[in-house]
């Protein structure tokens, strides 16, 4: 955000703008190198430069950032202000979450004196009369009678409101349960009827011996996933949406209708729904070996993850994203792919679940927005993460991502380097670049793997995460890129920069059989910073 004013034409503008300039990257660097953290994480200076008018500048980063971090952030904000208009302007700031800053030509900090207000004259005192205390009783009961009718009118309209929710609520899980009982879509100009079975609450109570804690396999943002069996001896896995879930029943009825109509050997299958008796619960098939993060970050299962499963792993869930992309009737942007969100089959092949987030696109829609951004830290992709922006390029991201986990055993927004600071994607860029990618590879598999495989893997990798979208390839030809070895793949470019956490754990999402018992999907919040 720039100034509305601009500097006077007394100064030369183009030097003003290299003292604005020069000070940031000055003020940055100090900042930046500090051997403790300041109080409140900011710093302030003044710079006097010949013709050019007094400037005064402001940095500051959330305590939570590394310095590698902050110095990254705000050089992030320098870099913007250089895209945008703002040049000569007497001012500007750059908001984001975790930093910001600003500069003026004049002291806007905390321990600046204020502008003086010229001194307006004191009204005369009011001389006290012998008959001031007349019509006090009066006050006192007109003041009483306005702050009970006022506290009967909000717990009025509190129980009122209450009532229309409980109400609404009702009108919706009727409204589901009608369009649950067919649901039809148009293909080759005809109907076809896709089978979504409503079970019975009896059935389901006694296939997971009433939710019994012995059957419980997880538990996530959704709910508790629970283990059962039926009588013609089929088990199935079943997804009960907790009371307290940050989804909801639009989360529950989006999952429904879009599984309903997908079909792919790495798409997890629903099996049908139940809503009876204030229950919320959908009936997937049984994925015997759980999710992908239940082997991938334990160091005593890891290894059974030989690099020939790791790479059937990876192959698949990019067969199974182009087809949600490109091959599907729909178009499908899942927003939330992540480890967790990958269930194993008998045969540990993978199968993508939980699409509670996902969102149908046009044939000819490339992106969308919203002011509600859903998913989970370290796959987001920073269009969405920072503007709401999603698109396929934003799934491709989340892949890249998966993908150097796989490789390395280790999570993007758990990874630190111990002498770097830097996260999972700069250290396997910079390292790939410096002809050492193989360094990447988690110790458990690392005497067993096909080196130009990984190599490959990783620079597809780094290709997916790359800042701008339209830089990262499409997953058709992430499929063909990983079935060849002789086409030859583009130079990623540095990969996007990634905010440290700052969320609020409301809206949850879990794998359908998720072994962890953490809410891991999140709800992005943005606050305003002021210098104040």
């Amino acid at each position: 955000m720039g100034n509305e004013n601009n500097i006077s034409s007394l100064y030369d503008q183009n030097k003003f703008d290299e003292a604005v300039k020069q000070m940031l990257a000055d003020l940055i660097d100090a900042f930046s190198n500090y051997t403790s953290p300041p109080s409140g994480m900011y710093a302030t200076t003044e710079m006097n430069v010949q013709n050019v008018p007094t400037l005064y500048g402001m940095v500051q980063c959330t305590p939570d950032l590394s310095r590698v971090d902050c110095r990254a952030c705000l050089y992030r904000g320098v870099s913007i202000f250089q895209q945008r208009p703002i040049q000569g302007k007497q001012g500007a700031r750059f908001l984001a979450p975790s930093c910001n800053i600003r500069y003026e030509i004049y002291s806007f900090f905390l321990n600046s004196p204020a502008p003086q207000l010229a001194p307006q004259p004191s009204p005369p005192p009011i001389k006290p009369t012998d008959n001031s205390n007349i019509g006090n009783g009066r006050k006192t009961i007109i003041l009483i009678s306005v702050i009970l009718s006022v506290v009967l009118g909000v717990t009025a309209f509190v129980i009122i409101f209450i009532v229309y929710l409980k109400k609404r609520k009702k009108q919706q899980e009727e409204t589901i349960v009608l369009g649950l009982e067919k649901h039809i879509f148009q293909e080759d100009g005809g109907e076809q009827q896709v089978e979504s079975k409503e079970f019975p609450l009896d059935l389901v109570l006694t296939a997971t011996e009433n939710f019994s804690e012995e059957n419980k396999l997880g538990e996530g943002g959704f709910g508790p996933v629970y283990k059962g069996k039926l009588s013609n001896g089929k088990e199935i896995a079943v997804k009960r949406l907790s009371k307290s879930s940050g989804q909801g029943l639009e989360e529950f009825k989006n999952e429904i209708s879009l599984i309903a109509r997908l079909q792919h050997r790495n798409l997890v299958r629903l099996w049908g729904c139940c809503l009876e008796a204030g229950e919320s619960l959908l009936i997937y098939e049984y994925m015997p070996n759980k999710s992908l993060d239940f082997f991938l970050f334990d160091s005593t299962r890891s290894p059974q993850l030989d690099w020939s499963r790791r790479f059937s792993i990876i192959d698949g869930i990019a067969r199974g994203l182009l087809y949600l992309h490109e091959d599907s009737r729909l178009r499908i942007i899942h927003r939330d792919l992540k480890v967790s969100n990958i269930l194993l089959d008998y045969e540990m092949n993978p199968k993508i679940s939980d699409f509670g987030m996902a969102r149908i696109f046009d044939s000819n829609q490339c992106e969308a927005n919203t002011n509600r951004v859903v998913g989970t830290y370290g796959y987001m992709a920073p269009e969405y993460a920072l503007e709401g922006l999603f698109s396929v390029k934003s799934d491709v991201f989340s892949f890249g991502v998966l993908l150097l986990e796989i490789i390395s055993g280790k999570r993007n927004w758990k990874f630190d380097h111990p002498d770097t600071g830097k996260n999972l994607l700069i250290f396997a860029w910079e390292e790939w670049k410096n002809d050492n990618g193989l360094v990447l590879v988690d110790p458990s598999i690392v005497e067993k793997y096909v080196a130009s495989e990984v190599l490959k893997c990783i620079h597809i990798g780094l290709l997916c995460v790359q800042e701008d979208p339209a830089d990262r390839p499409t997953m058709s030809n992430v499929v063909l890129m990983l079935q060849s070895d002789a086409m030859k793949l583009p130079q990623p470019g540095r990969p996007a920069f990634l905010l440290k956490r700052r969320v609020v754990i409301s809206v949850g999402s879990s794998s359908s059989q998720e072994e962890v018992k953490t809410v891991s999907n999140n709800e992005v919040t943005i606050s305003n910073i002021s210098a104040r």
